[in-house]
C-alpha cells in the first residue's frame, strides 16, 4: 500500500480544529472546576482571588453544612425520589402510548397523533395547569411534580417512530409462539429498543432533577422541597434562606455564603454527571434511529 502524505492545508485544518475544539472544551469545563475549587475555599479567598482552580485554604465547612443540616439532606432525598419515580412514570406512559400509536391499523390513530402534535405547539398555560392540579388535589403532593408532565410529545413521537422501524416479521414470529400484545412489548420490543429507552431515560431524569419551577408552584411545605428549590433559595436569597433554615433546624450553623452556594451547585450536579457516562453511548443511536422515518 502506497504511503499517504498529508498536505499542508490538511495539517493546518486539523491543527485549527484541535485548537478551536480545545478552547470550547476548556470554556465548558473550567467554570465547573472553579465552582468545585470554590466550594472548598473560604470566603476570604473567594473575595480576594477573582479566579482560581486550586484553593490555598482547603476547608470542608460548606459540605459539613450540607450533610449536617437535615433540611438539605431531606431535599436531596426528595429530588432522588421524584427523579426515580417520575422517570419510571414517564417511561411507562411514553412506551405504552408509543407502542399503540406505532400500529398503523389502530382505529383513530391519526386523530390521536394530530392531537399530540397540537400539544407541542399550543398549551393551556400556567394558570389552567395550576387549576387542574388543584382540582385533582395534588397541591403539596410530590405527584404534582410528576404527573402533569408524564408524557413529552416530542419524546413520544421519537419512540413511536423507533417502534415502527422494528421488523414486523419479528412480531409475527412472537404471535405465532403465543405472545400477547403485552408479551410482544415486554419480551421483544423493549429489549430491541434499549438505545432509545436509555436516551430518553436520561432526558426525563435530567428534567426531573433540574426542575424547580413546578415545586415553586405546587409545593408549599418546605419538607417537600426538592434540592433545586433549596439551591434557588441559597443562590438568590442566601441571607433569607439562612434565616429560614435556622428556624427549621435549631442546630443550623451558617457557613461562608459564597462557598455554600458553590457546594450546593456541586451536590446538585454531580449525580447527573455520574449517570451520564453510562448512557452517553446510546444518545446518537437512540435519537437518530427514531427520527429517520415517520
Amino acid at each position: 500500500m502506497a504511503k499517504q502524505y498529508r498536505t499542508a492545508a490538511g495539517v493546518t485544518f486539523d491543527t485549527v480544529n484541535y485548537i478551536v475544539l480545545t478552547m470550547f472544551g476548556l470554556a465548558a469545563v473550567l467554570p465547573f472546576v472553579y465552582v468545585i475549587a470554590g466550594s472548598f475555599a473560604s470566603d476570604a479567598e473567594l473575595t480576594s482571588r477573582a479566579v482560581f482552580f486550586i484553593p490555598k485554604t482547603f476547608t470542608l465547612n460548606a459540605y459539613e453544612f450540607i450533610f449536617s443540616t437535615g433540611t438539605i439532606v431531606k431535599s436531596i432525598g426528595v429530588s432522588v425520589y421524584v427523579t426515580v419515580i417520575g422517570t419510571l412514570v414517564n417511561l411507562f406512559f411514553t412506551v405504552t402510548m408509543a407502542y399503540s400509536l406505532a400500529k398503523r391499523g389502530l382505529y383513530g390513530r391519526n386523530l390521536v397523533l394530530n392531537l399530540v402534535i397540537f400539544s407541542m405547539l399550543f398549551g393551556g398555560g400556567m394558570i389552567p395547569t395550576y387549576l387542574v392540579v388543584k382540582e385533582l388535589q395534588l397541591l403539596d403532593s410530590l405527584w404534582a411534580l410528576m404527573l402533569p408532565g408524564a408524557i413529552s410529545a416530542f419524546n413520544l413521537i421519537i419512540v413511536k417512530n423507533f417502534f415502527q422501524e422494528i421488523p414486523k416479521e419479528i412480531e409475527e414470529a412472537g404471535r405465532i409462539d403465543g405472545c400477547s400484545e403485552l408479551g410482544l412489548l415486554w419480551r421483544i420490543v423493549l429489549p430491541l429498543s434499549m438505545p432509545v429507552l436509555a436516551t430518553f431515560t436520561l432526558f426525563y431524569a435530567v428534567g426531573h432533577w433540574n426542575d424547580f419551577f413546578s415545586a415553586l408552584l405546587y409545593i408549599n411545605d418546605p419538607d417537600k422541597w426538592p434540592l433545586q428549590v433549596m439551591l434557588r433559595q441559597i443562590v438568590l436569597l442566601s441571607q433569607a434562606a439562612a434565616g429560614d433554615l435556622n428556624s427549621m433546624d435549631p442546630n443550623f450553623v451558617k457557613p461562608p455564603d459564597q462557598s455554600i452556594k458553590m457546594a450546593v451547585i456541586v451536590v446538585g450536579t454531580i449525580p447527573i454527571l455520574c449517570v451520564y457516562p453510562f448512557l452517553q453511548k446510546h444518545f446518537a443511536k437512540g435519537v437518530l434511529l427514531g427520527s429517520v422515518k415517520g
